[in-house]
């Protein structure tokens, strides 16, 4: 997002309270135009990046036993395509590691950022780490799970306070061996908010 993006935002915004019936002019306001903007584009940082580019992988040793590898309790805020609230939760993901290949452990929560840092879905958010993470490791199998709150479900609507929704996608290995899936699902932590 340029300048021209910002000032553009900017402009909309101070509409937008116009039509609401606030005065953009007040005390209180004068500033918000500006910081919604900014704060648009650190929200949609990943809508202009086309692909994710930090997965270094490292060799270790192999055993011809890869064992599963689980990072839990990733943090992600993300804004609903449908409503443009926000939605915030925590992404749990587990891989099974090919040939003695393996991802730098920060490089899961950088996807989870670059994943969720657009207008979307939570289900989406839960495919694409699933679907980069396979792609980027050539694992065995791929497990994510996505626990998340939704402000359009609690602000608006049905207007359900404290309720959570869970997303899960497994592939490969995690797709076809329900044990594995299993001890996965045993790594997670509890919810809560």
């Amino acid at each position: 997002m340029n300048e021209e993006n910002l000032k553009h935002i900017e402009q909309l915004v101070r509409e937008i309270l116009i039509e609401i019936g606030e005065d953009p002019d007040r005390e209180g306001l004068i500033e918000t135009p500006k910081r919604v903007a900014k704060s648009l584009q650190e929200i949609t940082a990943s809508t202009t990046k086309e692909e994710f580019t930090e997965g270094k992988m490292f060799p270790t040793e192999t055993t011809g036993n890869d064992q599963l590898v689980s990072v839990n309790n990733i943090p992600f805020y993300s804004m609903c395509e449908h409503h443009m609230l926000p939605f915030f939760g925590t992404v749990n993901v587990g891989y099974l590691p090919q040939n003695g290949q393996i991802i730098g452990l920060s490089k899961i929560p950088r996807l989870v950022d670059y994943v969720s840092k657009k207008l979307n879905v939570q289900e989406n958010i839960t495919r694409e780490v699933a679907d980069i993470l396979m792609e980027i490791t050539d694992a065995k199998g791929v497990a994510v799970v996505v626990d998340a709150r939704h402000m359009c479900v609690e602000m608006r609507g049905v207007a359900k306070n404290n309720s959570v929704t869970r997303t899960t996608y497994f592939l490969g290995a995690f797709n076809e061996d329900t044990q594995l899936r299993t001890e996965f699902l045993q790594t997670l932590p509890k919810v809560g908010f």
